[in-house]
Order: C-alpha cells, then sequence, then structure tokens
C-alpha cells in the first residue's frame, strides 16, 4: 500500500509540476505584446507605465529566468498581483473558493444521492418499466446543458413561484445552482451504478452469497455494493472535478460569487496573473481529488495496489 500511495504521490507532484510550466507559459502564447493586450482598454497609459509593468512581471528576462523567478514566488505563496487594482491573487482567489467548493460540494452530494439510487434500483429491476423509466429521465439529464437548466429553474423558482432567490451568496441561494449541477451529473452517476451493478449481480460470488442463504440485505449492501463501487467510484472524482469547470457558467448564471465567476471576469479583462492563479489552483484540486479517488478504491479492491 505505501508503494502504491508514493507512485500516486509521485504522479501527482509530477502533473503539478507540468502544469506549472503551462501557466508560466500562458502569458507568451497571446500574440503580440501581452502588457499592450492587458492595458488595451486603459485610457492614457504612457509607455513608461507599460515598461514598469513589464519589468514587474519579469517579461524582460528570457524564459528559463521567467520560469525559474515564477516557481520561486509560488513556492512561497505567492501567485502575484491583479492587474486591475493590484491585490494579492492568492488572496482573492482563497477569498472566492469557498463558495466554488461549497456548490461543487453540493452539487455532488445531490449527483450521488440520486444517481447511486436510482441506478441501484434500475439494475435490481432490470428489465422492468422501472428501470426504463429511470434510464430514460437519465438520458435526458445527460442531454440537457448547465446553462439551459439553470436558466429553466431560475424562471420559475425564483423568478415565478419567488420560493428562492435570484442571486447572493446564502444557503437559500445554494440550493438552486446546485441542483443545476447535481441533476445533470446524477444521470451519468446512475447510468454508470446500473452498468456496473448488473455486471456485480451476475457474479458467482453473488450467487453464491445467496446460495448459502444470506439475507438479501447482506448480499446487495455487503457484497455486491462494496464490489460495484470502484468504477463508480472514479467516475465520481472525475465528476467532482467537472464540477469544479461547471460552476463556471453555474455561477455566472446564479450570480453566485466563486472562483468561476472571478475567473470569466479575468478573462474579459485580459488580467493574465489571475488567469495563471486560477488554473495552477484548479489543477492542484483536480490532482488532489484524483489521488483521493486511487486511495479510495484502493481501499475497495485491494488487487488494485498491486
Amino acid at each position: 500500500m505505501d508503494r502504491y500511495l508514493l507512485q500516486r504521490s509521485l504522479a501527482a507532484l509530477l502533473t503539478i509540476w507540468i502544469t506549472t510550466i503551462a501557466v508560466s507559459m500562458l502569458i507568451h502564447l497571446v500574440p503580440g505584446d501581452p502588457v499592450q493586450i492587458m492595458y488595451a482598454q486603459s485610457q492614457g497609459t504612457t509607455p513608461e507605465e507599460l515598461e514598469e509593468v513589464r519589468q514587474r512581471l519579469g517579461l524582460n528576462e528570457p524564459l528559463v529566468v521567467q520560469y525559474v523567478q515564477y516557481m520561486g514566488r509560488v513556492l512561497q505563496g505567492n501567485l502575484g498581483t491583479t492587474i486591475r487594482g493590484e491585490q494579492p491573487v492568492l488572496e482573492l482567489l482563497l477569498e472566492r473558493l469557498p463558495n466554488t467548493l461549497a456548490l461543487a460540494g453540493a452539487a455532488l452530494l445531490i449527483a450521488c444521492v440520486i444517481g447511486l439510487v436510482s441506478g441501484f434500483i434500475a439494475a435490481y429491476k432490470r428489465g422492468s418499466w422501472l428501470d426504463t423509466s429511470l434510464m430514460t429521465t437519465a438520458i435526458l439529464g445527460v442531454s440537457m446543458p448547465h446553462f439551459w437548466l439553470g436558466l429553466i429553474l431560475l424562471f420559475f423558482f425564483a423568478v415565478r413561484l419567488q420560493w428562492f432567490p435570484v442571486a447572493g451568496n446564502g444557503i437559500e441561494n445554494l440550493v438552486l445552482p446546485a441542483v443545476t449541477l447535481g441533476v445533470t451529473n446524477a444521470a451519468i452517476i446512475a447510468r454508470l451504478t446500473r452498468s456496473s451493478m448488473i455486471d456485480v449481480f451476475d457474479q458467482d460470488f453473488i450467487r453464491t452469497a445467496r446460495a448459502k442463504g444470506l439475507p438479501k440485505a447482506m448480499v446487495l449492501y455487503g457484497h455486491a455494493l462494496r464490489a460495484g463501487l470502484v468504477p463508480i467510484v472514479t467516475m465520481i472524482g472525475l465528476q467532482f472535478t467537472y464540477m469544479m469547470g461547471g460552476a463556471i457558467v453555474v455561477e455566472n448564471v446564479f450570480g453566485w460569487n466563486g472562483v468561476g465567476r472571478m475567473a470569466i471576469q479575468a478573462i474579459f479583462q485580459r488580467d493574465y496573473p489571475l488567469i495563471q492563479g486560477f488554473i495552477l489552483m484548479f489543477a492542484c484540486i483536480v490532482v488532489t481529488v484524483s489521488l483521493l479517488m486511487d486511495v479510495i478504491y484502493a481501499w475497495l479492491d485491494p488487487r488494485i495496489r498491486y
């Protein structure tokens, strides 16, 4: 187990290191002078001010020197300052990150509850009208874009019925965006759960457990469910990272002040230090979740460790 965790940890660190290279080079992928592009919408900016910004960002140095300086700042917890307002990037990201994690976490909870229950019931009742109904609903859920479902929910429950506020950061404001993210992703989990559980139900050890006269609940939940959770846990981890990306759209639809909404604003304002910080933080979250999923399904199935 220790060797397995070490291998996964080294792979995670390698991924983050490659991400830092890509992020540090992001500003050079823009055609033309990146500083002039950043301040294209600013009026009255003198050439001396542009040169000062260029020196502050280290753009006059060779690429290797720029990367070394960037890594030195990152290792010290300094992701730079924003172009607009000159605020610390890390401070702004950490201020908004809890809102995005709360949204993604609530959406994941909704997706897991609906998806796992629906998929398990559909697998147990396979071939019945209930199985067909649940999987048809799942297909419809997969087909719905986040922004469309969000606007529909916003119109009916916030504008027409006025059950929830239109925008804000309170607990009540979290319901609609979490449902928007959770419902569409629950359909994917439901379909995978059904497929995985059907494969498990047909295994010899399940038939043996039934032949021994074990209670049905023990066979279903103690044997079948754990054996079928390995691919589902992997998908849940991927769904969480997908929700973090989908939160960018949902946060803008519902006015939720998370890092996704701030990233969109930074893109429109061409605030490259803030964009770089967002990409690096997002990559670290994805790698951390992937490492956690590796640990969980290695615990569920010890054969994976070897």
